[in-house]
This record gives C-alpha cells, structure tokens and sequence, in this order.
C-alpha cells in the first residue's frame, strides 16, 4: 500500500506498471482526478490526512481481495488541468479493483480532510461539501449502519 499527500505532481503510468508487475494481479482499476475550469488551492492537515487516506484503504481491503492500492493525493496550488489525485488498485479481479477503486474515491471526497479554495475572477471562496459526494459515499454503508 502507498498513500502519498504531496505538493509535486505525479506519474499515473509510472504508478500503475509498478501495481502491474505482480504476476497474481488480473486487474489494475485507477481513477486520476483533474483541476477543472478554474485555479484552486487544496490544504490539509498533515499526518491526519495520511492516518484517514489509509483507514479508507484498509476498509476497502476488507471488502474487497485487493492485492495493492496506491492513493497520491495533491496539495498546495493547482491550476486548470492539473492532476489532483490518483487511485489504483491491483486485484486478481476487475470486479474487486472497479469497486474498491470507486469505494476509495468516493470516500476521499468525503472523508479525507482536505479543503479546497477556488481562485474565480470575482474572488477567491472555499467550496462547500457536495450532497452528490455524500450520497455516493451513503452508497457504501450497510443498511445496518444507515439505520442505526
């Protein structure tokens, strides 16, 4: 497992081949994230942000039979175009991987503790939270959970 908050960039491929290289891996499922439309900044709280990137990691190898996961999630300023986040996730199955992939973004939108600051002409403002990513992630839980 490698989880990494970083200010450089990254390379996805680079990324990928190295989850590829084990001969019991079927599947490789990932997901790159891109800054849209308008400049932002994304900051976090450093340590914390590691600590729940890899608890969301860990809940999804207890779904899932994944065989790797790699999670690079960027900070600092980023501009239109530019990568913000990458999730892959090896298994022997493309069912195990598209999950656990889909599981994990869905998560990181809603659980890892980043806050996001969009740089717009009329001035800069922090972006609320999403009903649409609370949702996704609702999408998870158990109906045991939902109900209690």
């Amino acid at each position: 497992m490698k989880v990494s908050v970083q200010k450089d960039d990254f390379d996805a491929g680079a990324e990928i081949r190295a989850l590829s290289r084990d001969s019991s891996v079927g599947a490789v499922a990932s997901f790159v994230g891109v800054v849209r439309e308008v400049p932002m900044t994304l900051e976090h709280y450093a340590g914390m942000t590691e600590r729940e990137i890899t608890k969301i990691v860990e809940q999804a190898g207890s779904r899932w039979r994944v065989r790797d996961v790699t999670v690079i999630h960027r900070y600092g300023e980023l501009r239109p175009t530019d990568q913000i986040v990458l999730v892959v996730v090896a298994s022997a199955h493309r069912g195990d991987a598209f999950a656990a992939c889909e599981f994990i973004m869905d998560y990181l939108k809603t659980r890892a503790p980043f806050w996001k600051k969009e740089l717009r002409p009329e001035g800069a403002r922090w972006v609320e939270a999403r009903a649409s990513d609370d949702e996704a992630a609702e999408r998870w839980e158990s109906p045991a959970k939902k109900a209690g």
